[in-house]
């Protein structure tokens, strides 16, 4: 997000990124996020962004906070803080959950057991260049032999000679016979 408003702000300023490096970084820290729904700098600092143009030409927003009644707003919004936190920590759990639903959803489950036969993807380098895009782009069968440790299976040839390697659950297919 930072790169893509600083793209925007240096089209036609060339080469001046440091000086408006400082007005890019408050743009991103006074503007409300996605996940949790508040400001970042609301969040560390437990008040909400006053704008330095706003403190230096006094506007009605400026006015009306300055004063009593800013202590008193001060007060409740410091009161307030935890259940903001609290809100923003369930509205980001609530995101994740939701990508994850979408991730869930499309991925496909595939179990392999020991005895089962799979394909393994034939590697570039394995390719022969002189069959071009038609080549075979499975090689096999394979027997499963044994599980390794998240996804990866150690397979051995039908004539029953191990493979050197083990082998990811993403390069290799069920095999039907």
């Amino acid at each position: 997000m930072i790169l893509n408003i600083l793209k925007k702000k240096l089209e036609d300023a060339k080469g001046l990124w440091p000086e408006l490096l400082s007005e890019v970084l408050w743009a991103y820290r006074t503007t409300p996020k996605t996940s949790t729904g508040e400001m970042s700098y609301s969040l560390l600092y437990r008040t909400g962004a006053v704008i330095p143009v706003d403190v230096g030409e006094p506007s009605l927003r400026y006015s009306n906070k300055s004063g009593p009644s800013n202590d008193k707003s001060r007060l409740q919004d410091l009161d307030e803080v935890e259940e903001r936190r609290d809100m923003a920590h369930v509205r980001m759990v609530a995101q994740k959950q939701q990508a994850e639903r979408y991730y869930n959803k499309k991925a496909k489950v595939r179990l392999l057991k020991v005895g089962d036969y799979v394909l393994k993807a034939k590697i570039q380098a394995a390719k022969d260049p002189n069959e071009g895009k038609l080549g075979k782009n499975w090689d096999g069968p394979y027997k499963v032999t044994t599980t390794a440790n998240k996804g990866a299976f150690q397979l051995e040839t039908m004539e029953g000679k191990l493979l050197q390697n083990n082998w990811k659950l993403a390069h290799l297919e069920y095999f039907h016979f």
